[in-house]
């Protein structure tokens, strides 16, 4: 054996070899991060609502800026504009602000590739890193990237500048402002899966096992052609139940789509009863090593709409008891907030609400996360109309603005087992009447939905009963009318098509508000400039919600409603908005600023109307609800009309425990309400107590009571949740309320209270579902509103005991405590 001599190296040196050779391995373009990292830029900003020149500069002296966090919207806490625009909320969104922030990504190599992903920046924004123009955009709803790899320095600190510019964004309501959406830096390896880049369908579903195709789209930015794996994981928790790989030569600079099919054995099914979510686990290997890992959920389901008997999922029918959601969070505005999302998803659940329709934008992307979580269909909506509402101007190119703005809308949500259908707009004249190429602009958006998903059917939402004389739907697949029985044409012309009522109702009322008498026509609006609780208001193009109700009935076609709204909403305070209050002797500071439409208020307060879908909707719950108070003060000896919502046939009315008679609800009867409602016309006010008794098939089902309150005495907090997380997000409504002696509620109540919050949380927004009220949802006091406000608190990373008090000049306080964990 020949012997191999090494010459005798001193101690540093060795361990400046050492060094050096860890070096060079880190240097080397198969080293770095396994899997890929994120940034999240929540806190650290400046912000001014100036366009201020010199802004994108990283020298530019911001000390003088105010601090934010993103998601912000720099509009919501006003002040409100009293003679300003009712339809956009009265409040300053129009205009110009810059954000600025540093940061730095620590560990990155030279060869990695440095992404940054916006969920929604309102509107028009311009992005400057380190004083450099990275990128701009234009339809503030939708999410979009840039790669900032060479514009970013590898070591050190970066600055990144952000411009919104909402002066040419037109809307219908209120739109908010700045980058109102979630903004993070994701670093990659040069060998990567794309941003959105993974696609999971299931072409084949079978009761016994489901083949899931996955596309995956891998960018080889090393340099030189690579020999790449793709290696797929389906895990059920931690337990991966199938995986498989393959591979691909991809040359330098190429995107690549590399597929593979795994098949699942007795897959369980996504589900509205049964939201079971799969985790695909997508692992790219350049050379042998792992260089990227990128999760994605999805769901096992499948889908179907049938011209004569509606939406089925999973091979039984579903009824579709959808909503309206606009994307404004109420007194948060326009600023997304997972834990205030999810709230208004919990409401809409409690009531039976089973689908969502996205009205009428690119939500946050978080929302198709909770509804695959909570089981709640998703109608998909990206645009409202194709014009400066969707950030088009006279300079915009559609062609282009169509093909990358659908593409986005798609690839990033097309995973989500939620979704069941597309729609590419909403109300578009140009495309119901073929104006201005109307039909050919139609066509490309729907043919860029079908390039990019062809799982799902695609729909364009109308509203222009004549229009279906033109067959604009022989361009996509579904019907979807707002309001009227305006479906009736299109079905008759073209049978074989499904019908969706994609707008419902636009029933109007106020929280709390009953006025006497009763309106005799839906359109009856009085000087109050609030709409009776009672339940019986609509604009002229409207119905009320019994008349959905009973359209379903007689119609077994159609595959259900989305009502027109779940939520009030900032903007569009039908009927007493700008236009109406002039036209009645009023002015432009008499309209109101938000909505009548909700069936719950703007902070999520239940309506009387709750109660009456909720009656029809949730036949897992009992529901009796009587309407309105029993404080009627001066109409002694008078009738007060009583109405029951109650899931049971029949109800005994009982004042004071005098029998007012037996009420059964009537199914064959041609007016609506008396299907779907107990009315008592004629009952005679006397202090005192209701009481109303439910029965179904003969049997008492429940019984509710409302009593004549005394004079307000006290006040009364009832936090929604006692305890939050502290991860900056979570919150916790507290519903403030005046009660009697007895702790009846109050429900005249409209007293100042007064807020005081101490501790790991701070006072978030405040809020009492009056759509006439100009009180900033910033302050630290609100008026209480018949009866009721809302306190919101939490958005904290601190941990510890929040306390929470209110008082009132004239009325006993009360406080409560929050825990944060």
């Amino acid at each position: 054996m020949i012997g191999l001599i090494y010459p005798k190296i001193p101690a540093m040196i060795r361990l400046r070899i050492i060094r050096l050779t860890i070096l060079l391995i880190m240097a080397s373009p198969y080293a770095g991060a396994q899997e890929r990292s994120s940034l999240l830029l929540d806190n650290g900003w400046k912000f001014t609502n100036e366009d201020v020149t010199g802004s994108h500069r990283p020298d530019f002296d911001d000390s003088s800026w105010k601090e934010v966090t993103v998601p912000h919207d720099w509009a919501i806490r006003g002040p409100f504009i009293e003679d300003g625009d009712g339809n956009t909320g009265k409040l300053p969104w129009k205009g110009v602000g810059w954000y600025r922030r540093s940061f730095s990504v620590p560990d990155v190599m030279p060869e990695n590739r440095i992404y940054l992903v916006c969920d929604g920046i309102m509107a028009f924004p311009e992005i400057y890193i380190n004083g450099e123009f990275a990128g701009r955009w234009d339809y503030g709803y939708n999410s979009f990237f840039l790669d900032i790899t060479k514009l970013v320095k590898k070591s050190g600190n970066n600055t990144i500048a952000v411009k919104a510019d909402t002066r040419k964004h037109e809307s219908r309501w209120y739109p908010g402002a700045g980058i109102y959406r979630k903004m993070e830096i994701i670093v990659t390896a040069p060998v990567h899966t794309a941003i959105w880049g993974v696609h999971v369908s299931t072409p084949v579903i079978k009761p016994h096992y489901a083949d899931i195709r996955i596309a995956t789209s891998v960018i080889n930015g090393s340099g030189e052609d690579e020999t790449v794996k793709v290696r797929q994981l389906i895990k059920e928790g931690d337990k991966t139940i199938v995986s498989g790989e393959s591979e691909a030569e991809l040359a330098e600079g190429i995107r690549k789509d590399i597929e593979l099919t795994l098949t699942l054995t007795d897959p369980r099914r996504w589900d509205t009863e049964d939201p079971h979510l799969y985790t695909l686990v997508t692992e790219i290997y350049r050379a042998g090593k792992l260089c990227d890992i990128v999760t994605t959920r999805f769901g096992v389901r499948e889908i179907r709409f049938t011209p004569n008997d509606g939406f089925w999922l999973n091979n039984r029918r579903v009824m579709l008891r959808g909503v309206n959601l606009h994307h404004d969070l109420g007194p948060l505005g326009a600023a997304f907030n997972r834990s205030a999302m999810k709230r208004q998803l919990e409401i809409m659940k409690s009531m039976g609400c089973n689908a969502i329709r996205t009205s009428h934008n690119t939500p946050a992307p978080e929302l198709a996360d909770m509804c695959d979580s909570m089981g709640l269909l998703l109608f998909s909506e990206v645009f409202d109309k194709w014009d400066a509402r969707a950030g088009i101007t006279d300079n915009t190119d559609f062609e282009n603005f169509a093909s990358r703005n659908i593409r986005n809308f798609i690839m990033r949500d097309r995973n989500h087992p939620s979704i069941f259908i597309w729609s590419v707009g909403n109300e578009i004249p140009d495309a119901q009447w073929n104006i201005d190429n109307g039909f050919s602009r139609l066509q490309t958006m729907v043919n860029y939905v079908r390039k990019f998903d062809t799982s799902r059917p695609v729909t364009l939402v109308c509203d222009s009963y004549e229009s279906a004389r033109l067959r604009h739907f022989d361009y996509y697949d579904v019907h979807a009318w707002n309001y009227g029985r305006r479906y009736s044409l299109a079905r008759q012309i073209e049978p074989e098509k499904p019908v969706i009522i994609s707008e419902s109702a636009s029933t109007l009322s106020t929280r709390g508000f009953y006025e006497l008498p009763l309106p005799k026509d839906k359109t009856d609006f009085t000087l109050s400039l609030q709409v009776s609780s009672y339940d019986l208001n609509a604009p002229e193009w409207a119905e009320l919600a019994d008349d959905d109700f009973m359209w379903q009935q007689e119609e077994a076609y159609i595959a259900g409603e989305f009502v027109w709204t779940g939520f009030d909403y900032l903007g569009e305070p039908t009927p007493y908005n700008n236009q109406w209050v002039k036209e009645n002797g009023m002015s432009d500071r008499e309209a109101s600023r938000s909505s009548y439409f909700g069936i719950v208020d703007l902070t999520g307060i239940p309506k009387d109307r709750y109660w009456l879908y909720k009656s029809y909707w949730n036949s897992s719950e009992e529901t009796v609800h009587i309407l309105p108070h029993w404080n009627w003060e001066g109409h002694k000896g008078e009738n007060v009309p009583i109405f029951v919502y109650t899931s049971g046939d029949c109800a005994e009315l009982f004042v004071n425990g005098q029998s007012q008679g037996m009420k059964c609800k009537v199914p064959k009867s041609d007016n609506s309400v008396e299907r779907f409602r107990l009315m008592w016309d004629d009952v005679v006010y006397s202090p005192g107590e209701l009481r109303a008794v439910a029965y179904k098939r003969g049997e008492p089902t429940g019984e509710t009571v409302v009593k004549t309150a005394g004079s307000p005495y006290a006040l009364r907090l009832t936090p929604e949740k006692y305890s939050i997380k502290g991860d900056g997000d979570d919150l916790s409504y507290i519903l403030v309320e005046s009660v009697d002696r007895e702790g009846n509620l109050a429900p005249l109540a409209m007293n100042m209270v007064n807020i005081k919050v101490t501790g790991a949380a701070s006072l978030v927004a405040v809020g009492n579902g009056n759509p006439q009220s100009f009180h900033s949802f910033g302050s630290d006091n609100i008026p209480l509103f018949y009866g009721k406000a809302m306190i919101i608190t939490g958005k904290t990373r601190r941990q510890g005991k929040t306390i929470v008090e209110v008082t009132s000049d004239s009325l006993k306080g009360d406080s409560t405590t929050i825990i944060v964990q």
